[in-house]
């Protein structure tokens, strides 16, 4: 039985990855951090499913800050496959405490490939990189050979860590591949992040429990998945008998407006937009209500107009290919959300 250990298990693309290897028939270890408040909602069901009493899904104490917690987890496990998903992820967050952004999404890579190399197992090593990469684009689509030019702390935190795997696979011949995911979304992610924002706002507005939902630049375009399909590519990459960096993406684009105007429709909310810039609306047509509007709280000192990916040499090397349209990632979030707060969509 083939082992793998995961760090930020805990986060939506950890327990889907999680449920996949599994499935799979992995023996799962997973790090995750010690925290006043319980943190594992999205693997609880792992444990409490009757079907899956007996899954050899083991979780350990550690901090990517922490290297000595690092090494001893990595001793103790001996893992066939390390995954590396734990990260300050969100970018606007990312502007305000950008010193641990760096340590933990940037130093923390290091940290625990230098405690691989330390402990001389032979395990293959994912590395989460990001479209985010790619910031202020010099092409589109974006494909592995296109300049990086990140404009987040965030994104240049990911930067580092993008450059240490390669550097760590060329000049110690570790099996290390990053893995460029464009956005990929479910109904696991995080309440912060701005698909998820604007399913669950309506989903509470449909209950009687929001009145408007405030979001920032509405006209940033990016290249939105599923994110079970991609924790698959993420896996395909580990199987292959090289290691190599692939990008992950639909290869199609949509602003944010044009999910949350998929949202409402799904809804069954009809909106009229009103207004421009900082003082646009949308106003519900039955209500006269404004449901949604630009708040500059939520605007980034400097934001990423355009991702879009090219997935091509996934598709030609791994096999993978994406399957889930915007359309229906939209309505499949706002029903789980709906679903959790016990109100139904139109059919």
């Amino acid at each position: 039985m083939k082992k793998a250990l995961i760090t930020g298990i805990t986060g939506q693309d950890g327990s889907y990855l999680a449920e996949l290897l599994l499935e799979k028939g992995y023996e799962v270890h997973g790090l995750v951090r010690r925290a006043s408040t319980f943190n594992r909602g999205r693997i609880d069901h792992l444990f409490t499913d009757p079907h899956m009493v007996k899954i050899p899904l083991h979780l350990h104490y550690g901090d990517l800050s922490d290297s000595s917690s690092l090494l001893r987890i990595l001793l103790d496990v001996r893992p066939d496959e390390v995954y590396n998903l734990a990260a300050q992820s969100h970018v606007g967050i990312s502007f305000d405490v950008p010193e641990y952004t760096g340590d933990v999404t940037g130093l923390g890579t290091v940290r625990l490939l230098e405690a691989l190399r330390s402990s001389k197992l032979p395990a293959r090593f994912y590395q989460a990189s990001s479209s985010e990469l790619y910031g202020k684009v010099k092409e589109t689509p974006q494909t592995e050979t296109t300049p990086f030019y990140p404009r987040s702390p965030y994104a240049c935190a990911k930067a580092y860590s993008f450059y240490l795997t390669r550097n760590y696979r060329e000049g110690y011949g570790m099996y290390a591949v990053n893995g460029i995911l464009f956005n990929h979304e479910s109904p696991r992610r995080g309440e912060n992040f701005v698909t998820r924002k604007i399913t669950l706002s309506i989903a509470r507005m449909l209950a009687g429990k929001l009145d408007c939902l405030y979001l920032g630049n509405l006209d940033a375009q990016r290249d939105w998945g599923y994110a079970p399909e991609y924790v698959e590519g993420m896996w395909r990459m580990l199987q292959q008998s090289e290691p190599d960096d692939y990008v992950l993406a639909t290869g199609k684009t949509a602003s944010v407006r044009a999910f949350l105007e998929l949202c409402f429709q799904h809804a069954g909310v009809a909106v009229q937009r009103k207004g421009s810039g900082m003082d646009e609306v949308y106003v519900d047509t039955r209500s006269g209500k404004t449901v949604a509007a630009v708040d500059r709280r939520y605007c980034r000192p400097t934001d990423v107009d355009l991702l879009v990916g090219d997935a091509s040499k996934a598709k030609r090397v791994l096999g993978w290919e994406p399957r889930t349209t915007i359309d229906t990632l939209a309505r499949l979030m706002l029903e789980a959300d709906c679903a959790a707060l016990g109100v139904a969509l139109p059919a």
